[in-house]
């Protein structure tokens, strides 16, 4: 059965101009530096990476919250970046975005009907009566009781209110919500419950899901496709399951081996990376990761590695697996 392509995304850059002092010159944080993928009807992209990676601004830019200083943006087959700002508006919201704090993305003074009737009063001509139909409807879904409507979000925990999100997030009825580590605040416990229900709901309305987060162990059962980005570039891209059990970058085999596992047959080798992620304002020359990966030669220090197809659509940035210097990653601990 062929996939209906939902959302195209090529070379997209964001580059920030930073004014570093009186007598210095203006710097350019590369936060986002030509990431491309593509996202199919019904499926979830893990987009991952430590903080500072870029993955936060990449989604920002994907719900236009933020225009790329480059590179093009296909949703539906319509280039969301050449559109006028009557259409874009119109198709932003059919990409709606769930932040990380629902302690702090909603608005603490208004009960929660109106919290989720604000998306349809801007944007669609429904009653009243309409209004609160639709919303007391999106509330069941996630999970919520009808007397909730009346309620004030300081009256929930914290799993209730990222329902309360999700529930804002499906209002206007999107076709991809890009979730901005949506599970990160919440205890382990919650966490599950709302990757369920997320889940559900993916299955339910045909959502695509682009999931940001730097917890691999949160993102492995619910992504389909896993995109890890270092420095603002994608290093490795392949299907979930390629990613979990055979990851290339060496990157990528440090995140995972941090990821604590149950069984004791998944557990790996702890890898331990040297020093702190490079400054986004002055980044290293060739391979960003160099100064951390324990492969690294004189060629990963001033040559930028490509990603490049290593086999079955797995993408790999790295010279290191280019030329078969790593050691194979399946060794349990």
């Amino acid at each position: 059965m062929s996939q209906e392509l939902v959302l195209n995304a090529h070379n997209l850059k964001q580059h920030y101009h930073v004014k570093q002092g009186l007598f210095k010159p203006e710097a350019t944080v590369k936060a986002v530096d030509g990431v491309s993928f593509t996202l199919d009807r019904g499926k979830t992209l893990a987009v991952v990476g430590e903080s500072g990676c870029g993955k936060s601004t990449l989604g920002r830019m994907l719900t236009m919250i933020e225009t790329p200083t480059e590179g093009q943006l296909n949703f539906l087959g319509e280039d969301l970046l050449s559109l006028s700002k009557e259409q874009q508006k119109e198709l932003r919201q059919k990409i709606q975005i769930i932040f990380q704090n629902p302690y702090g993305s909603l608005n603490p003074r208004k009960k929660i009907g109106s919290i989720l009737e604000e998306p349809l009063v801007i944007n669609t001509q429904l009653n009243k009566a309409e209004r609160k139909a639709k919303a007391l409807a999106m509330m069941a879904k996630v999970g919520l009781k009808t007397e909730h409507y009346d309620r004030y979000p300081h009256m929930f925990s914290g799993g209730q209110r990222q329902r309360i999100a999700i529930a804002r997030g499906l209002m206007l009825d999107p076709e991809i919500i890009v979730a901005d580590e949506p599970v990160s605040a919440l205890d382990v416990s919650v966490q599950a419950q709302v990757l369920n229900l997320m889940m559900d709901l993916q299955q339910e309305f045909g959502l695509s899901y682009v999931f940001i987060s730097h917890d691999l162990s949160v993102v492995e059962h619910i992504a389909d496709e896993v995109m890890v980005m270092y420095l603002g570039k994608v290093v490795e891209h392949g299907k979930s399951e390629d990613v979990f059990t055979n990851p290339k970058h060496p990157y990528t085999q440090a995140l995972l081996s941090s990821t604590p596992q149950l069984s004791s047959d998944k557990r790996r080798q702890r890898i331990k990376l040297q020093g702190e992620l490079p400054s986004p304002l002055n980044p290293p020359s060739g391979c960003a990761f160099h100064g951390r990966c324990q492969y690294a030669n004189e060629r990963c220090r001033k040559e930028t590695p490509a990603l490049r197809n290593n086999a079955d659509a797995h993408l790999i940035a790295c010279h290191a697996v280019e030329e078969e210097r790593l050691e194979n990653f399946s060794g349990a601990a």
